[in-house]
C-alpha cells in the first residue's frame, strides 16, 4: 500500500492542508488587491515583513527549535520530550515579553523610522497580544510535529489561518480607506485572532493527547537554550535581512523615478501575486520539510548515516524532477496566470521571467530542512548571510538603474549561489551522489518534449489553449505524460530497496516512540 510509510501518510495529509491554505492565501491577496488596490497591498506586505521580524525575535523560530530537540529526545531511550516542551515555552515567554516591552516603549520611533509617521504608534502597541500567544502556540505545534501528529498540526494551522482570514476580510469590508494605519490595524487584529485560536486548540490538544514519561530528560534548561541559540540566531538573521530587503525595494523604485504610490503598487504585485504563484506548486515540499527536519534529527541522534544519505539522494532527485516541471508550466502560462490573478501584464512577465530559477528555490526548501535537522546551523546562517548580501547589493545597485527588473537579477544571483552551496555542502557531508545530468538535464528535455507533444495533440483536436479550462486540461495532460515517462524509465524510484528499507524502518521506529 502506497501510504504504508508514516512519512508518506503525513506528507500527503500536510500537502492537502498546505494546498488548501495556499489557495485561500492567494485568493485573499487577490481580494485585498481588488478591494483596496495594489498600493495598499504593498503597504500590507511591508507591514507583514515587520510583523514577521518581530515574531521571529519573540520566539526564535520556536517551531523549528522545539520540533528538532523534541525529535532528538524521542530518538533517545528513556527521554522526556514533555520536559523539552516546557523548556521551549519558558524560553519563548521570556523572549516574547522582552520584545513586547521593546515594541511598546519604542512604538513611536518604529512608526517614524520603519513606516512613515507616528500615527501607527497606537496600532503597534497591540502587537504584544500577538507575539506572546504566537510564541507559545509555535512551541506546541513543534511538539506535535516531532511526535508525528500530522492531523493535529494540520487542523491547528487551518483553524488559525481561517480565523485570521475571516478577521481580515471582515475588517477590509468595513474599512473606509486604505491608509497605512488602517491596513496595519487589519493585519495585526487578524494575527491576534489567529494566534489566539491556535493557542487554544494546541493547548487543548496537548492536555488531551500528551503522554507522561517516566524517563529522565537529557537536557537542562541551560543546555536547551544553548542548543537553541544557533537555530534562533539563524532565523533572526534571515528575518532581519529579509525585512531589510523588502524595505529597500520601494525606496529603490522611487530612486528609479516611480512615485510613492507606484512603488508600493509594484511591490504589492510582486509580494501578493508573483511570489505566491511561484511558490504555490511547492506545497508538497513545504509540507515535507517539517518531517525532514524531524527525520534528519532522529537519524543524527541514532548516528545512522545510511538513512541520511538515502533521504538526501531521493529527496534531491524528486525535488528536481518536480520543480523542473513546475518551472516549465510557469514559463508556459505565467503571463496568463498573472492576468487572471489581477496582477496584470507586469505580474505575468515577472512570473515568466523568474520561473527558470524555481528549481533552485524549491531545492532550498528540502536542503535547508536536511541542514537544520543535522544541526548545521552555522553553515545555514553564513550561507543565508552571503545570499542576502548578494540580493540586497543587487537591489541597491540595479533597481535605481533598471527599475523593477533589478529584482529578477537579485533573485537569480542569490538563489543560484546559495542553493548550489547548500547542495555541495550537504552531499559532501552525507556522501550522497551528485547526478545532475540524470536528475536535472533529463527533466528539462523531457518537459520540453512532452509539452510539444501535448500541444500537437490539442492542435489536432482544434483546442485553443487560452481559457482557464483549456490551460488546466493542457497542464494535466502534460503532467501525466511527463511523470509517466519519467517513472517508467526508472530515473527516479521512490520505492527501490534502499528507500523502502529507510521508510519502513523509520515508520516502525516512530510507531514505537510516538505518543
Amino acid at each position: 500500500m502506497i501510504f504504508r510509510s508514516k512519512i508518506l501518510r503525513d506528507t500527503f495529509l500536510l500537502t492537502l492542508m498546505q494546498l488548501f491554505l495556499d489557495m485561500v492565501a492567494l485568493l485573499l491577496n487577490v481580494f485585498i488587491t481588488r478591494q483596496l488596490g495594489t498600493s495598499a497591498m504593498g503597504i500590507l506586505s511591508l507591514i507583514g515583513s515587520f510583523l514577521g521580524l518581530a515574531g521571529i525575535l519573540s520566539n526564535g523560530n520556536a517551531f523549528l527549535c522545539t520540533s528538532r530537540l523534541v525529535s532528538e529526545e524521542l530518538g533517545r531511550k528513556n527521554g522526556d520530550p514533555n520536559k523539552i516542551l516546557t523548556y521551549g515555552i519558558r524560553l519563548c515567554i521570556l523572549l516574547s515579553f522582552i520584545v513586547s516591552a521593546a515594541v511598546v516603549i519604542f512604538a513611536e520611533t518604529i512608526s517614524l523610522r520603519f513606516f512613515s509617521g507616528a500615527h501607527l504608534t497606537a496600532t503597534l502597541r497591540l502587537m504584544p497580544a500577538a507575539l506572546v500567544t504566537g510564541a507559545v502556540s509555535a512551541c506546541l505545534k513543534g511538539y506535535f510535529n516531532a511526535c508525528r501528529r500530522a492531523s493535529v498540526t494540520a487542523v491547528g494551522d487551518i483553524a488559525e489561518f481561517l480565523t485570521k482570514c475571516a478577521v481580515i476580510v471582515f475588517m477590509t469590508f468595513i474599512s473606509g480607506a486604505s491608509t497605512e494605519d488602517q491596513v496595519c490595524r487589519i493585519m495585526i487584529w487578524g494575527i491576534i485572532a489567529g494566534n489566539g485560536i491556535s493557542l487554544i486548540f494546541f493547548g487543548g490538544a496537548y492536555v488531551k493527547l500528551h503522554e507522561r514519561r517516566q524517563g529522565r530528560c537529557s537536557l537542562s534548561f541551560r543546555q536547551y537554550t544553548a542548543f537553541s541559540m544557533p537555530i534562533m540566531g539563524g532565523s533572526v538573521l534571515t528575518a532581519v535581512l529579509s525585512s531589510t530587503n523588502d524595505a529597500l525595494i520601494p525606496i529603490c523604485l522611487r530612486q528609479f523615478g516611480d512615485s510613492a504610490g507606484d512603488a508600493f503598487s509594484k511591490f504589492g504585485v510582486f509580494e501578493a501575486i508573483v511570489i505566491p504563484t511561484l511558490f504555490f506548486p511547492s506545497v508538497v515540499l513545504c509540507s515535507m520539510s517539517g518531517i525532514i527536519v524531524s527525520e534528519a534529527a532522529r537519524a543524527k541522534a541514532a548516528s545512522n548515516k545510511a538513512r541520511i544519505k538515502a533521504l538526501t539522494e531521493k529527496l534531491s532527485s524528486w525535488t528536481l524532477m518536480f520543480s523542473v516541471f513546475a518551472a516549465a508550466v510557469l514559463m508556459r502560462f505565467g503571463g496568463r496566470i498573472g492576468e487572471l490573478l489581477g496582477g496584470g501584464e507586469l505580474a505575468g512577465k515577472m512570473i515568466t521571467v523568474i520561473a527558470p530559477v524555481v528549481p533552485f528555490i524549491y531545492m532550498e526548501i528540502v536542503l535547508e530542512a536536511l541542514i537544520k535537522g543535522m544541526g548545521m546551523q552555522s553553515f545555514s546562517s553564513m550561507n543565508y548571510l552571503i545570499e542576502y548580501i548578494i540580493r540586497i547589493a543587487a537591489v541597491l545597485v540595479l533597481i535605481p538603474r533598471i527599475g523593477f527588473y533589478g529584482i529578477v537579477i537579485s533573485y537569480y544571483a542569490s538563489n543560484i549561489f546559495g542553493n548550489c552551496a547548500r547542495f555541495i555542502r550537504i552531499t559532501s557531508i552525507t556522501g550522497a551522489e551528485r547526478k545532475l545530468c540524470g536528475t536535472f538535464l533529463f527533466p528539462v528535455i523531457l518537459a520540453a518534449v512532452t509539452m510539444w507533444a501535448v500541444g500537437i495533440c490539442l492542435d489536432i483536436c482544434k483546442i485553443a489553449v487560452n481559457s482557464v479550462f483549456s490551460i488546466t486540461v493542457f497542464t494535466l495532460l502534460w503532467g501525466a505524460a511527463y511523470f509517466a515517462i519519467f517513472c517508467s524509465l526508472g530515473k527516479v524510484r521512490l520505492f527501490d530497496k534502499t528507500a523502502e528499507e529507510v521508510f519502513v524502518d523509520t515508520a516502525q521506529r516512530m510507531d514505537k516512540s510516538v505518543l
